[in-house]
């Protein structure tokens, strides 16, 4: 590698992502003349009864009016955690319908789901299992558009899913560039609605995600560009979207956040943070954004005590994370460990504003099943990307000290 100061350029590193980005006050206005250019005009709407019940659905539907498109069906069922026998269900009601593409509104769950959905109808299958894993699928897939309404996720550029299977009692895994988006919408009027814990720890989830894409084995200079501008954007707009949710310029700014952290990881991927976060929520079914942002400061903590190089980049987390003066004010020595109390200083003001748990143990998780989230850690597909390698009572120190 060649090193110029805290610069690295890797000898080699690939970043794809294909995904148009559509981002504005009236963003959602431009769907229609998007999906003519993609010969689609009588999409399916997924998404869950939350969103369908704020009225979101609504302010997209109304956004069609007066164009020639037509909304084949909208399906506002999705569960917390979507599974294969839902992904079927909705490929059904996409049939009967005759739809022609896939229009995604939500977080996570309903992004995931149409991802599945677009599997099932592009392969013409029934059997989402023939094709977990990665790069399994070949055939160019139906025009599909996500809209979220969090700013946490940032599935809305990813290529993977995550989808059940209730009765081989697994979740499935998929990861594809062809399940990327052909476009996607950030518009004020889909997050406004957001309540302040919600929006406390969706923001979270995406500087983990920013944070550790920052740090991770495929960083490279495509991908610290995303992650330092989405910090930037949290660090400047978080506490203003928990405490004014009305105002969409800080909405605007923290959906861009989240897209921005998910075009990083997407590419440089995560690692310890993530994979205690995943076997946290699967162990004890904390909210992923909840567990992030828990058990983030603690990662770091970790990482800084294992690796010189990654300390390094810890370090240079603080530029973005507070600001230039305050890191020029920090000595060199000391700005991994700012890094990590300015986090911890954030989730502490976000707690007092909104209720947002700091602690394991706030959120649910009891002191008996802390080693069955180490051991779990260690099953999860996020810790192959570890800068460093981890084990069992490794996890589990940065479990109990979270706790």
């Amino acid at each position: 590698m060649l090193f110029k100061k805290n610069v690295v350029i890797p000898e080699y590193y690939e970043f794809f992502n294909s995904v148009k980005i559509i981002s504005g006050y009236k963003a959602l206005e431009a769907i229609p003349f998007e999906l003519g250019r993609l010969g689609a005009k009588r999409p399916i709407i997924i998404t869950d009864k939350g969103v369908s019940q704020a009225g979101l659905v609504k302010i997209v539907v109304d956004s069609f009016g007066g164009t020639d498109v037509v909304i084949g069906a909208v399906f506002d069922e999705t569960p917390q955690d979507s599974s294969n026998v839902v992904v079927n269900q909705i490929a059904a009601i996409y049939r009967a319908n005759q739809c022609d593409s896939i229009i995604a509104v939500g977080g996570g769950s309903p992004i995931d789901t149409a991802k599945g959905v677009n599997i099932v109808i592009t392969e013409d299958t029934d059997d989402l299992l023939k094709f977990m894993g990665n790069y399994r699928l070949n055939k160019p897939m139906k025009p599909f558009v996500v809209i979220p309404t969090t700013a946490g996720t940032g599935s809305e550029v990813t290529m993977a899913a995550v989808i059940a299977n209730p009765e081989k009692n697994i979740k499935m895994q998929f990861t594809s560039d062809l399940m990327l988006p052909k476009f996607t919408v950030l518009d004020p009027r889909m997050t406004v609605s957001m309540p302040p814990k919600i929006t406390a720890y969706t923001a979270m989830d995406a500087l983990t995600h920013s944070v550790e894409a920052y740090i991770g084995t495929q960083k490279n200079p495509v991908s610290d560009a995303f992650a330092t501008a989405s910090m930037e954007l949290i660090r400047n707009n978080v506490v203003t979207a928990v405490t004014d949710g009305s105002n969409k310029d800080v909405r605007l700014a923290m959906a861009n956040a989240a897209l921005l952290a998910g075009l990083a990881f997407s590419n440089s991927m995560v690692g310890i943070v993530h994979a205690t976060a995943h076997a946290t929520g699967g162990v004890c079914q904390v909210p992923h954004g909840i567990a992030n942002s828990i058990l983030l400061p603690y990662g770091l903590e970790f990482y800084m005590g294992k690796s010189p190089k990654v300390k390094e980049n810890i370090d240079s987390l603080l530029l973005p994370l507070a600001g230039p003066e305050v890191y020029v004010q920090t000595p060199p020595a000391e700005r991994a460990a700012k890094s990590v109390s300015t986090i911890k200083n954030m989730t502490s003001e976000l707690k007092k504003l909104s209720g947002l748990p700091v602690r394991l143990s706030e959120a649910g998780v009891t002191e008996d099943k802390l080693e069955s989230i180490a051991q779990a850690t260690l099953n999860d597909g996020a810790i192959a990307f570890s800068p460093v390698e981890v084990s069992f009572e490794e996890a589990l120190s940065i479990i109990k000290a979270a706790y």
